[in-house]
Formats: structure tokens, C-alpha cells, sequence
């Protein structure tokens, strides 16, 4: 698993503690990050004011490249498709 700092990292999700889609969308960007060798990274919203208002209800919200990709949920299918796109 290759974890990198949000300015470093392909594939970013905001997530806070205690979401149980935000465990299950971190499990999978984890594997499918790991079977293409690109980095990813966690931000909790809740300490930053203006991500809890950004996304609020939204979390998991998934960005690849520093685009959206997906909130909620995640197909790994999808995210995948999304990584073999150069940035």
C-alpha cells in the first residue's frame, strides 16, 4: 500500500472517523491503488472547518489527479479507468 501526502498522492479521499462508507471506499482505493503502484491518501474533514462545510454529508468524497471522481461509493472498476488516464 503506498500512502502519500495529499499534494503527492494520485488519488485523494475525505472521509471522517466512524463512517462506515468511508472505511469500506478507503479499503478499496487501498487495493486497487496497490495493484497499480499509485499513491493515496486519507484527509479526516472534521478537523478543517471548511472541508466539513464543503462536503458535510457527502464523505467519502474520492478526487484523482485533483479532479472529483466519486463520493459515497466507489467502483473499483471505475477508479482504475480513472488511473490508467495520465494526469
Amino acid at each position: 500500500m503506498t500512502i502519500a501526502h495529499a499534494g503527492d498522492a494520485r488519488v485523494v479521499v475525505y472521509s471522517r472517523p466512524g463512517c462506515h462508507l468511508c472505511e469500506v471506499a478507503e479499503a478499496l482505493i487501498a487495493e486497487t491503488c496497490a495493484e497499480t503502484g499509485d499513491s493515496w491518501t486519507s484527509i479526516d474533514i472534521t478537523g478543517d472547518g471548511d472541508l466539513t462545510r464543503r462536503f458535510t454529508e457527502q464523505v467519502p468524497v474520492t478526487f484523482v489527479d485533483g479532479k472529483q471522481h466519486d463520493f459515497w461509493r466507489v467502483d473499483p472498476t471505475r477508479l482504475r479507468a480513472a488511473l490508467a488516464r495520465t494526469s
